[in-house]
């Protein structure tokens, strides 16, 4: 790109906040090695996060869980709610910082990533790219105020208690989700809503490993249905959510008792492993009109196809749009092919999977 060019071009303005001051300078050197952005400051804790968020108008925060005096989630949480703002979370790969890592996304963060673990030099070229990567998406996120969420979970209405042909009905049918940045909110919102008495419902959400199972158990112990992160050869029934395994591929298949999960170490697609596209290609292929596929937000244009075949299939095919996507890439790329049916807004969305089900 000419020179000329780079100098109109707005840069993005960071402020990293963090309590090392190893991970501050390694994090301010990526950034300084890439003119498209530009380290407006740095924080030890999020008491100096707060007032230089204030004084210099960062466009992007990233931010460390563990934080003194204030944690890094505690300051989220009150940060998305006074002055909501894009935030990549920075975190080791504990098991206590992956849960809060999660919380965080809950909050609003729209996308994390994880410090890798020993000789930090030693991935420092692969952690730069990822973290330049979240941080110019977030920087086109659409970032909402956090309130307080009224919704209560759907109904637990047991499966066994359906009528015969109700039951029929959920067996037949089945409901493909996927998403990627801001989709655990997404799905979240969604799920919440839907009673227990629904068909299998197959999720793919752009995570690594050791994310995907505890992901599922926030969502089990937030809903009426039984959600779990997936296994090889698992029956999807009605009433269950399954949640792909970060790491690995997951396939809808079917068989004479009804449709099974294949759970892979297929390679990587769309540069993704799991792929929204290999669920709902599969899903579009097993199920066809007997099917409802949901894409929502994303980064990307993984799903796009997969919705396309879906809809070509005879499926419900729905993506959500842009007002409510915090990344509007992956929906608005299904959109362009002609995928979608139907674009709804987020709140739309479970009660049209609901009107479709009954």
């Amino acid at each position: 790109m000419p020179a000329t060019a780079m100098l109109d071009m707005k840069k993005i303005r960071v402020l990293v906040v963090e309590d090392s001051a190893l991970m501050r300078q390694l994090l301010t050197a990526i950034f300084r090695e890439d003119p498209a952005f530009e380290i407006v400051g740095t924080a030890s804790d999020s008491f100096i996060a707060r007032q230089k968020i204030k004084d210099l108008r960062p466009d992007v925060l990233t931010l460390d869980v563990e934080m003194p005096r204030m944690d890094g989630i505690t300051f989220l949480e009150k940060l998305m709610r006074l002055h909501p703002m894009p935030v990549v979370m920075i975190s080791s790969l504990t098991q206590r910082n992956t849960d809060a890592t999660l919380r965080a996304l809950e909050l609003g963060a729209v996308d994390f990533v994880s410090k890798p673990a020993g000789n930090m030099r030693a991935h420092l070229g692969e952690l730069a790219d990822e973290i330049r990567t979240k941080v110019r998406m977030a920087a086109t996120a659409r970032v909402r105020p956090l309130t307080i969420d009224p919704i209560t979970p759907g109904p637990a209405t047991p499966y066994n208690s359906m009528s015969p042909r109700d039951r029929a009905v959920a067996e037949a049918r089945v409901i493909a989700i996927g998403a990627s940045a801001g989709g655990t909110q997404a799905i979240m919102a969604i799920l919440r809503q839907l009673p227990a008495a629904m068909p299998g419902i197959a999720i793919v959400q752009h995570m690594p490993p050791k994310f995907t199972a505890l992901f599922a158990e926030h969502l089990n112990r937030s809903c009426a249905l039984d959600v779990r992160e997936a296994t090889n050869g698992e029956r999807l029934c009605p009433g269950m959510a399954r949640v792909a395994p970060g790491g690995r591929q997951m396939a809808l298949v079917r068989d004479t008792g009804g449709y099974v999960l294949r759970v892979s170490d297929g390679p990587a697609v769309n540069l993704h492993r799991p792929s929204v596209d290999v669920l709902f290609r599969s899903v579009a292929q097993m199920a066809g009109a007997q099917a409802m596929g949901a894409l929502l937000t994303g980064m990307g244009s993984d799903g796009a196809q997969g919705l396309k075949a879906m809809h070509v299939a005879g499926a419900l095919t729905v993506a959500q749009d842009e007002a409510s996507s915090v990344i509007f890439g992956m929906p608005d790329q299904a959109i362009r092919l002609g995928a979608a049916r139907e674009v709804l807004a987020l709140e739309r969305i479970a009660a049209r999977i609901k009107q479709w089900s009954a």
